[in-house]
């Protein structure tokens, strides 16, 4: 595989406007130009269904982390996008015996992609595999925490030569989100429900946090897509209640093989989501958000956790907070907003619902608390709306443009 690797092979002059306004420079709290993240599996008795856990069988791990760069490439006579760097991280702990076999069958795979060993890795192409095994792993060490009796790590790193020496901060991230511990599930109140969102106009002006659910309306991959294409979970069916098992054993992982066998076919899939985003436009739940802010309903920037940029190109301020850096990020709740309105997100990740909360402010949200998938409309409940909030089960463009209706603004 040769970079820059043409992700969209040729841009119009308005997607070059794009690219120039909303992702290229480092003018905000993220690099809109970098895809990043992180996955950590481990096995504890809060995850016991999905990670196997039991008195018997305890300690194995998988961390996956990537760190893709893109930007315009001019070679060619039209623009284009292009994956300019690629770091991929993955680490596994395991029973030393299935750590040695999984060893041998990557050598296998580097033989088989016809990877050529020299001095500081396997190449191929404009990247490098690096491997590494120990008994105990030293950001184990670093934080104080011991292997499991019979066992041992493997890191894979596969990276473009421009990643060959990765800062220690890049190294560091996923052990230091790895520290923070497992996330734990909400537990949910008893919210009201309602046909439209007629009660938020007695607390105005309010404030908006988005999740997914308006990047799936602009045609842009659900999150569990990404889970399939870095193998986070086994995933069977198409069940988004079901506990999807987590892929902790380094025999049923099969990024690693895939990517080493045929670089150039996995890069296709590894960066279908950046992509996605780029190509997707605002929405009319975007553009009613827009005229909310413009007739004074709707204050401060959009919350985003998506990295599609969105928000920004239908004209509004928006602040990212899915970060790695920060577990809880800063937030600007305004003390004139009465309301958070909490749009296709399932759960209370990065705490802005609870910090809301706090501020006395009222939460409504507008979601289907589910999805359909292959024809078949799949439950998937807001994890910890309380009692006191509105709950609207609803798509976010009827209901925002419903909003609109009812403010007498227009669209």
């Amino acid at each position: 595989m040769y970079l820059p690797y043409p992700v969209i092979e040729q841009l119009s002059d308005t997607q070059v406007t794009t690219w120039t306004k909303h992702f290229a420079g480092n003018g905000h709290e993220r690099p809109r130009s970098v895809e990043e993240g992180i996955w950590r599996r481990t096995q504890d008795p809060a995850n016991r269904e999905q990670s196997g856990w039991s008195e018997d069988a305890d300690g194995r791990r998988r961390i996956v982390h990537y760190r893709y760069d893109y930007g315009l490439d001019y070679t060619f006579p039209v623009p284009r996008l292009v994956l300019s760097e690629l770091y991929l991280y993955v680490s596994h702990t395991a029973p030393a015996e299935e750590i040695s076999t999984y060893g041998k069958h990557i050598q296998g795979w580097l033989a088989e992609g016809r990877w050529k060993e020299k001095a500081d890795g396997w190449h191929r192409g404009d990247l490098v595999v690096t491997l590494h095994q120990f008994d105990d792993h030293p950001q184990d060490e670093r934080a104080d925490r011991a292997t499991p009796d019979g066992f041992r790590s493997l890191d894979v790193l596969i990276t473009s030569e421009g990643y060959r020496e990765p800062s220690r901060s890049l190294r560091n991230l996923p052990w230091n989100v790895l520290a923070g511990g497992i996330r734990i599930k909400e537990q949910r109140g008893n919210p009201s429900y309602a046909e439209d969102l007629s009660g938020l106009l007695d607390f105005l002006p309010f404030q908006v946090e988005v999740g997914c659910g308006t990047s799936i309306e602009a045609n842009i991959p659900p999150l569990h897509f990404l889970h399939e294409v870095y193998r986070v979970t086994a995933r069977k069916d198409n069940s988004l209640t079901q506990s999807h098992a987590f892929t902790l054993s380094p025999q049923a992982d099969t990024l690693v093989q895939e990517f080493l066998l045929d670089a150039t076919g996995k890069a296709e899939s590894l960066t279908r989501m950046f992509a996605a985003c780029f190509l997707a436009e605002p929405t009319p739940a975007h553009h009613a958000l827009k005229a909310l802010h413009d007739a004074g309903h709707l204050v401060g920037p959009v919350i985003t956790h998506n990295f599609d940029v969105l928000s920004a190109r239908a004209g509004l301020p928006e602040v990212f907070v899915r970060r790695y850096d920060q577990k809880v990020p800063p937030v600007p709740l305004l003390d004139e907003a009465k309301a958070l309105l909490v749009v296709g997100l399932h759960a209370d990740r990065r705490e802005v619902q609870r910090r809301a909360r706090e501020k006395g402010m009222r939460i409504f949200y507008v979601d289907p608390e589910g999805l359909t998938e292959n024809g078949a409309f799949k439950e998937y409940p807001i994890e910890g709306a309380r009692e006191g909030d509105v709950v609207v089960r609803g798509e976010a463009i009827p209901v925002l443009t419903r909003l609109c209706e009812l403010l007498d603004v227009t669209l």
